[in-house]
């Protein structure tokens, strides 16, 4: 493991800190595949982004964990912006990065990620062929989430008051202020169930917390946030490979189901790992070990066939 950082190639302003795994054996004479894996909009590269790149890099590949722009150890202010588009374009941006390394095979690169970070992938995937590869773990779109509530029993019209709340938190920075809003309850008791309670335990105890995932967005971020659509134009141009995993229990699965009925891809697969919620599939151990059983050899079979 190696911690590198890099120009942010869509706003040379921003530092980009990742973390870089390489293969057993590896050796710089030859050309491997690659995979990007991005965090949660939580996250950071040291939770479960970090435990899917260590894991995947066993089994043969480059893999690169990064920090989003306004987030973790990556530059760009305000601080703890959730800007979908600019997430999108990170990816690509960490492509960028890659592709000037010799050791790594241009024509055999993946992304995959976790919640917000897996359909952050599939859009990047949308609009950056360079990704011949995608898997997504727990997706989900950020977008459609806020706008439909967690279990999908809202409807959008009724998020028109958040774009409201992101307009006037916008005024409120420009005199001087810093609004923020959860990702995930900040308190235990915030948690309207389970599921969502050990997304708590996750970014706050011992479990998985880290001093650079505070678990908070800008509340400006709404004004992007609520209009966004992840899979925009997946029916036409998300044509390449895609295993999709999701848990049977997770409140999260109808975007992963949303997704998968959307690609156009012809070559998709949906593994649903029974007796798992949304974040089992973050650090528990016996369904990471399934999701990476079914990712792995998916990444392998869809990256081979170029030079070594």
């Amino acid at each position: 493991m190696t911690r590198i950082s890099f120009t942010n190639s869509n706003n040379p302003a921003i530092t980009m800190a990742a973390v870089v795994h390489l293969p057993q054996g590896f050796d710089a004479a030859r050309t491997w595949p690659a995979i990007v894996v991005s965090h949660p909009g939580g996250g950071v590269k040291e939770q479960a982004a970090g435990t899917y790149a260590a894991r995947l890099a066993e089994r043969g590949f480059i893999t690169i964990a990064y920090d989003a722009s306004y987030r973790g150890e990556s530059g760009g202010t305000p601080r703890q912006l959730e800007n979908p588009h600019i997430r999108t374009e990170d990816i690509s941006a960490v492509i960028d990065y890659l592709v000037t390394l010799p050791y790594v095979d241009r024509a055999r690169i993946g992304a995959m990620g976790i919640c917000a970070g897996a359909d952050y992938t599939a859009n990047a995937a949308i609009q950056d062929r360079r990704i011949k590869a995608i898997g997504t773990v727990s997706a989900v779109n950020i977008g459609a989430m806020f706008r439909n509530g967690w279990d999908n029993d809202v409807r959008s019209s009724d998020a028109l008051p958040l774009i409201e709340a992101g307009s006037n938190a916008r005024t409120s920075d420009a005199a001087g202020g810093s609004a923020t809003m959860p990702l995930a309850p900040l308190q235990e008791a915030d948690a309207p169930n389970e599921e969502l309670r050990q997304a708590w335990e996750y970014y706050h105890t011992p479990r998985a917390q880290c001093p650079t995932a505070p678990g908070f967005a800008t509340l400006r971020s709404l004004n992007q946030i609520i209009t966004y659509d992840a899979y925009h134009m997946a029916d036409i141009y998300l044509t390449q490979p895609m295993q999709i995993v999701a848990g049977s229990k997770a409140g999260s699965k109808w975007m992963s189901d949303d997704l998968f009925d959307r690609a156009a891809s012809a070559d998709k697969a949906f593994h649903v790992v029974e007796g798992a919620n949304h974040m089992d599939l973050y650090d528990g151990r016996k369904y990471v070990d399934e999701a990476i059983s079914v990712l792995a050899p998916f990444f392998a079979a869809r990256l081979k066939g170029a030079s070594q």
